[in-house]
C-alpha cells in the first residue's frame, strides 16, 4: 500500500486497480481495512483504528483515495465533497483521439440498477441526470490518447460512460465499449489528484498519485515523465 499523504486527520493512498475501497458482499479485503491496520501498527494503537471512508473509486480504477482518521475530519471532508469544494483530476487512456484538444462533454445519464451500468444521451428527460466533464488531450499515439479529466459531478460511472458515448472508450473498459480487456482486469482510468482546503488545518492541500507502471499503461512508455 502506497501512502502519499498522512497527518493526524487524513490518510491519502494510491489505490491499486482491483482493490475495493470499502467492504462489500465479495468479502474481499478492503483498502479501508488495510489503512486501518497500517495506522494501528504504525502508532501501536490498541484495538481497531478509526478510518472513515470519504469517497470511493470503482474496483477496476486506480489512483488517489482519501480516508479520515477522526470523525471530525470525516464530517468536514464529506461537506467539502458535497459542496463541490474538492478539485478532482483524473487521467484516462482512451481509444482514439478527440478532434479538439480540449472541451466540455454534457450528457444526461440513466443508471440501470440490474446491470450496474449507466447509459448516456444528449437529450434531457424525466429521470435523467445531467452531468458534465472537462477534458484536455495530454498526448496521443496512433491508437490511444491520454486525457486529463475534470468531472463536474460524481454520477455513477460518469467518466466511463461519457467518454464511451463520445467515441473514446477507456482502454480495457469492455463494459463501456473497449475493444478488449486488460489482462489484470483493470481499466486505464486513474484518479490523479485531489486539491482542497484541509478540513482542520485550514490550508490548501494538493496530493498527486503517480500512474501505475503495469502493462495496461504501456502505450505511454515513450513518455516516462507521465509516470512520476
Amino acid at each position: 500500500m502506497e501512502v502519499l499523504y498522512e497527518d493526524n486527520h487524513l490518510v491519502l493512498v494510491n489505490k491499486t486497480a482491483g482493490e475495493i475501497v470499502q467492504g462489500d458482499k465479495t468479502g474481499d479485503t478492503a483498502l479501508s481495512e488495510l489503512v486501518a491496520e497500517y495506522i494501528r501498527k504504525k502508532y501501536q494503537k490498541p484495538g481497531d483504528a478509526f478510518i472513515g471512508v470519504i469517497h470511493r473509486l470503482d474496483r477496476p480504477v486506480s489512483g488517489l483515495v482519501a480516508f479520515a482518521r477522526t470523525s471530525k475530519a470525516l464530517s468536514r471532508m464529506n461537506a467539502l465533497f458535497r459542496d463541490r469544494k474538492v478539485e478532482k483530476v483524473y487521467w484516462a487512456l482512451v481509444e482514439g483521439k478527440p478532434d479538439a484538444s480540449s472541451g466540455t462533454l454534457v450528457h444526461f445519464l440513466h443508471k440501470n440498477e440490474a446491470k450496474n451500468k449507466s447509459f448516456a444521451g444528449k437529450v434531457a428527460g424525466d429521470g435523467l441526470l445531467r452531468c458534465e466533464l472537462d477534458f484536455k488531450v495530454l498526448v496521443s499515439t496512433d491508437n490511444y490518447s491520454l486525457l486529463e479529466i475534470r468531472p463536474g459531478s460524481g454520477r455513477h460511472h460518469q467518466i466511463r460512460v461519457q467518454l464511451s458515448s463520445s467515441g473514446w472508450p477507456i482502454r480495457g473498459d469492455v463494459k463501456y465499449g473497449a475493444k478488449r480487456g486488460n489482462d489484470d482486469r483493470s481499466i486505464c482510468l486513474h484518479a490523479r489528484s485531489l486539491t482542497f482546503q484541509h478540513p482542520v488545518k485550514q490550508e490548501p492541500l494538493c496530493v498527486t498519485a503517480p500512474l501505475p507502471s503495469n502493462a495496461a499503461w504501456k502505450p505511454l512508455a515513450p513518455w516516462p515523465a507521465y509516470f512520476s
